[in-house]
Formats: structure tokens, sequence, C-alpha cells
């Protein structure tokens, strides 16, 4: 299709917003709580535009480019939930002790609202002007076409597709709430020594999600085998080995545990920091390329007539771009003041230094994480940009500030303050790049099918606001309910990782108030180096086998409860794609498995909310068992050993777990071979 038409047309429309907000709020909540559960968020832009074409198809003026914008609005469910990767982290620092709504809100949608207005000024020469490939966008492109004819063909395909999205939440969500009652086990666990009693320990928790199944289908084989060689590497090695070093007493699960918590988490850290910043590195050169492209650009049209242009070139005007940019720098200095305000200790005497080189902080870096981010989705897709890394240069970039501007002539006290005031300052900068990691990617989606770019780029504006009005509420009842690993206080039996916050968190910590183990973070980089050079060994020396650095890093840094489902779901979900390329139309299985897949994050995710609300509020509801406050059976059924050292509701559950996920992927292979 040719982008060429001024033809009037269904674009921007009330009806196509609220599907939009109301995808958004369902996916964000899901994302947020397996943010936090596994550390990996998934991309909603293809599910919320099969979603659209099922529900809009029921409208005889509704077209292409109106299902253009409910994927746009919605696509801020998988971006700016990354939020996540820092604002728990002053939860994690003991700063706060749940999320304020309008605080965290304000952090989110200004931040989030930065990074739309940064990135309109790239997109010619990003999108329109660039041979970048864009995956996801394009990927999104031909969905939209696919599903946009008004054949019988088309209206088959929008059908199946939402039965899969449909299907998958259905299923996950109510094996969820059957594992609630304790009916089938949650996981398959044990823990046990090495080299007798004064061996080390190690174990392993398989849990029984389908979320992470569905995770582990969307990242693919060789991510999930990374991630395997990282729970290899914290599990097989780090645990045993340092507790070893130091067998203190207590029960087996308590030490491996506490061993990972305090040690392994380190090395992991080591690892993710280093591939981070090393996925960044390669990027220096084609960022730089894009940044004179896109000035470039805008010399050639500064002498032309914007009101001439098509309209598949109109972008929300640059003299918008600036006030509305302006308009949020104004309260961002407002909440940098309050927050300098309520810190005390010492930081007061410092207000106008802190406030002014925060702000400039952050409309620098925000600019430049939003290019860079921008850049980086082009090239590898906005699910596979290393936000870590950009987190990590953000929070070090501002915690080192903070050491040779003030820290000086402070008391040791305020150390805690400023590590606080770096994540909260790095929080804002985050929810740019965020969002900015996927805007072009959705602009290219609208290049594809003719949209207009400025109507795509006020519909990010109203998704970021859906995003951000529902976010801070999940936060604070996820906290309330689980709370955070490695959070003060004592260890909830059900806490959540969060790994990318305590990893930024504890950089932050260790730049401002030096107290983090050299050592472990040294051994984790080294493993880090020893992944890179084998993972650019294995590009080179073969066609599709890799080993991402960034991936090991996670499987060593999340617990095995957050690893292994994912890799048992990249695994199944490579054999489903092979048995699709047998099939008659193999492309069209696949999508169907994309589709199952994410639905089964979306249905436990939404459980998952809904029990955490229960769990958070058990006392007053009246429920006698706080964490299982849906519990239907014995402690014996539930925990009791029976076979193998295992529970009857393990093997029940194992067993049921298994038997349904091959009935669903049998069932949408036969999905896609009938609609073919």
């Amino acid at each position: 299709m040719t982008p060429t038409s001024t033809v009037p047309r269904t674009e921007f429309t009330f009806r196509g917003l609220v599907i939009g907000i109301v995808i958004t709020v369902v996916f964000t909540a899901a994302n947020v709580f397996f943010g936090l559960k596994a550390g990996l968020t998934f991309a909603t832009s293809i599910p919320a535009a099969v979603i659209s074409m099922a529900i809009l198809r029921y409208f005889k003026d509704s077209t292409i480019q109106e299902n253009n914008i409910v994927q746009t609005v919605a696509s801020a469910a998988g971006t700016l939930s990354s939020i996540i990767f820092v604002l728990p982290g002053l939860i994690l620092i003991g700063w706060w002790t749940g999320f304020n709504y309008w605080t965290s809100f304000a952090v989110c949608a200004l931040g989030g609202i930065l990074g739309v207005m940064y990135s309109i000024p790239l997109r010619r020469a990003l999108v329109t002007n660039s041979d970048l490939p864009y995956p996801e966008g394009v990927a999104c492109a031909e969905v939209l076409k696919v599903g946009a004819g008004g054949d019988a063909a088309a209206a088959e395909s929008n059908r199946v597709g939402l039965l899969a999205v449909l299907w998958g939440s259905i299923v996950s969500g109510v094996f969820a709430i059957v594992v609630a009652t304790r009916t089938f086990a949650g996981d398959f666990a044990r823990y046990f020594r090495i080299g007798g009693d004064s061996g080390g320990v190690s174990g392993f928790d398989f849990f029984l999600s389908f979320a992470l199944f569905g995770i582990g289908h969307l990242v693919g084989l060789w991510v999930g085998i990374a991630m395997l060689v990282g729970a290899v590497i914290g599990w097989g090695w780090g645990v045993p080995h340092f507790s070893a070093l130091d067998p203190t007493g207590g029960a087996i699960a308590d030490l491996a545990n506490a061993t990972w918590s305090h040690k392994v988490r380190f090395v992991g850290a080591g690892t993710i920091a280093v591939a981070a910043v090393w996925t960044l590195a390669k990027l220096v050169k084609p960022v730089f390329s894009g940044l004179a492209s896109a000035m470039a650009a805008s010399r050639a049209r500064a002498s032309g007539n914007a009101g001439s242009l098509p309209r598949v070139e109109q972008d929300i005007p640059i003299g918008q771009v600036a006030l509305i940019s302006l308009a949020c720098l104004l309260p961002v200095g407002w909440l940098l003041m309050s927050f300098v305000n309520t810190a005390g200790q010492g930081l007061q005497d410092h207000m106008l230094l802190l406030v002014g080189a925060g702000l400039l902080y952050i409309v620098v870096m925000s600019f430049f994480v939003s290019t860079v981010c921008g850049y980086m989705a082009g090239l590898i897709g906005s699910s596979n940009s290393p936000l870590s890394g950009i987190g990590i240069i953000v929070v070090i970039g501002a915690a080192l500030l903070l050491v040779f501007g003030v820290r000086s002539s402070l008391p040791a006290e305020s150390e805690k303050a400023l590590v606080a005031f770096a994540l909260f300052v790095t929080s804002i900068i985050f929810a740019a790049a965020a969002i900015a990691n996927n805007n072009l990617q959705d602009l290219k989606t609208g290049q594809l099918v003719d949209a207009t770019p400025s109507m795509q780029q006020w519909a990010l504006v109203i998704g970021v606001i859906a995003g951000a009005a529902i976010i801070p509420p999940i936060l604070d009842l996820l906290n309330h309910a689980y709370g955070f690993v490695g959070a003060p206080g004592p260890q909830r039996p059900h806490a959540l990782p969060a790994p990318q916050a305590g990893l930024i968190s504890a950089l932050a910590s260790g730049v401002i108030q030096n107290n983090i183990d050299g050592n472990l973070i040294k051994i984790g980089a080294a493993i880090g180096v020893v992944m890179i050079v084998l993972d650019e060994l294995l590009r080179k020396m073969t066609k599709s086998v890799h080993l991402s650095p960034l991936a090991v890093g996670l499987g060593i840094y999340l617990p095995t409860q957050s690893t292994l489902m994912v890799v048992v779901g990249a695994v199944v979900g490579w054999w489903f794609d092979r048995r699709a390329d047998r099939g008659a139309k193999p492309e069209a299985t696949k999508q169907l498995g994309v589709l199952l897949a994410s639905g089964m994050i979306v249905g436990e995710g939404l459980v998952g909310v809904v029990v955490a609300a229960l769990v958070a509020f058990s006392d007053k509801l009246g429920f006698a068992n706080r964490d299982f406050p849906l519990n239907l059976v014995s402690d014996d059924y539930a925990s009791a050993p029976w076979l193998g050292g295992f529970s009857q509701s393990a093997w029940i559950g194992g067993g049921a777990f298994a038997l349904v996920m091959f009935v669903l992927y049998r069932w949408v292979e036969r999905l896609g071979q009938r609609s073919a």
C-alpha cells in the first residue's frame, strides 16, 4: 500500500480509544505482575490488534487505520509497565513502604509523555527514510493487513486469532484459580546437600505456570537455553560453592535460598551489567548515524511548508511538541522539590542544586535514551532492546553526579536519601526510555498501513496516561500481598523477585554507599565476558545458534521458580514452530501459537492480581489462611511427601498441567491448518 492517500476515513475514533484503553488496563496489569515475577514483559501490539479487529469488524465503517490506533494505545501496556524495572527499588532500599498513587502516576505519565515527544522529531530519519528492519512493527502491520480484508478468509483469521487469545487466557486463569485452592500444587520444589553433611546445598523450584510457559514461547529457544545455562551456573555452581564456604545451621531450603539471595544474585547482577553495556556499546555507531540522519532531515524540512505535507507525513507540530515537553518538565521540577523537601537529612540545603541539576539531567538523558531506544527498537525490536542497560547507565550517572556534587557536604546518614533521589530521577528517565523504545515501532506499523503519524502520536499519549493510571495500584497491591525479594523486614514466602529493580537499586547504593561486595560483581562480570565471547563465536560459526549474555545473567539472577518453566516454554514453542513449518500454512499457525502464549500470560496475570488482592485484604475479608485465602484442602494433601518425596497435589497438578498444555497446542495447530 502506497502511503499517499488524502481521503478522509475512520481512524482516530472514540470507540477505538475506549477499546485501546480497556486492553491497555488489562495487559498492563498482567505485564506488571509477570515483569516482577520473571523479569520479562511481553509485547502487546499483536494480541491487541487481533482483539481490536475481532471487535471492530462488526462496525461497517471500521478501517485498518482505526485498528492501528487501538494497537497503538494498547502498546503502552507492554512498554510503560517496564517502569517496574526501577520504581520498586525505592521499596527495596527501604525509602518507600508503598506506592503513593499520585506520585507514581506522575512519574509514569510525565516520563512517558516526554518519551513520546522526544521521539517525534526522529520519525522521518529513523522510520520514513531508514532501512531499519523494525521486526515487531512490520509483523504487526502484516497482521493488520491480513485481518483487514473484507472476504471470508479475513473474517476467519480474526475469529481464530481471538479464540487463541481467549482460550489461552481462560485456561491459564482457571488453572491459576485451582492452584490458589491448593487442589493442584503450584510447583515441584526440592532442596538437597551436595557432598555430605559438610558440603554445600542446592535445589530447584519448578513453578507450574502457564504464563511463564507462554513467556518462554515468546522469547524463543535460544533465549530459553541461555536462561537455563544461567540457572545451571547459579544453582549448579554458585549456591553449592558459596553455601559450602558458609554452612550456617537451619533448614537446607533456608540455607539455599539465603545463599542465592545474598551471594549468587550479585554474581548475576555483574553478568547482567556487563552484558547490557556490551549490547549498548555495539549500537553506538548506528545510533550516532541515526542522530546525524535525523538532524539532516530536520534541516532539509526547515524551509518547507508543514501545512502542505501529505497526511501520512504530518506529525504533531514541533511547536506543540516543545510546549508539551515544557508542560511536563514543570511538574517534574515540582516532584523533585517535593522529594527533596520530604527527604530531610540536609538535602533541603542543596535544593536549588539538586532540583536544577536533576531537571537538566532528566532533559538531556531523556532525549539521549529516547534516541538510543528508538534506534534499538528499529534495529532489533522493542522486546529485545536492553532496557536494563539503559537503566544501569542512567542510575550510575545520577549516582556519580550526586557523589561528586553534594555527597561530601552531607552527613553520613543522608546516603540513603541520595540513593532514593538517584532512583527517583532514574525512574522518570526510564519511563521516557520505555515509551520511546516502542514509539517508533508503532510509527513503522502506521507507515505500512497508511496511518496518520500525528494521530498515532496522540494515541500513544492517551495510552501512556491509561497505563500510568493502572500501574500504581497494581504495584501497591502486589507489594502489600507478596513484597519484593531483598526488601527490608521479614522475607515473605512468595515474595516477587523484581530482578531489574533489585540490580539497579543495588548499583545506586554501591556507588553512593559503597556497600556492595565487589568480588561477587567481578565474578559475575567475568562470567559475562566469557558469555559475550562465546555468543560472538556461536553467531559467527553457526546460522542460528546464539547464547544471549543478558539472558544468562537473568538465569543466574532469578530464582529457579521464575526460569525453569520459561525454558520449557521456549523448547515447546520451538517444537511447535517446527511442526508448523511442515503444515499447509506455517506462518498463520505460528502466529496462533504467539497469540495463545500471549493469552496465557494475560489470564494468569489477571488472576494473580485478583489473588494478590485477596491476600492483601485477607484479614478484613475474614480468610483464615493469609497466604492461601482460597484454600480447599488439608495440609497433608497439599504438602505432605507422597510419591518420590512430592505431595499428591504436586503430582496431580503436574499431570494436569502437561495434559492441558498438550491439548491446547494440538488444538491451536489444527485451528491453524483448518483456517489455512
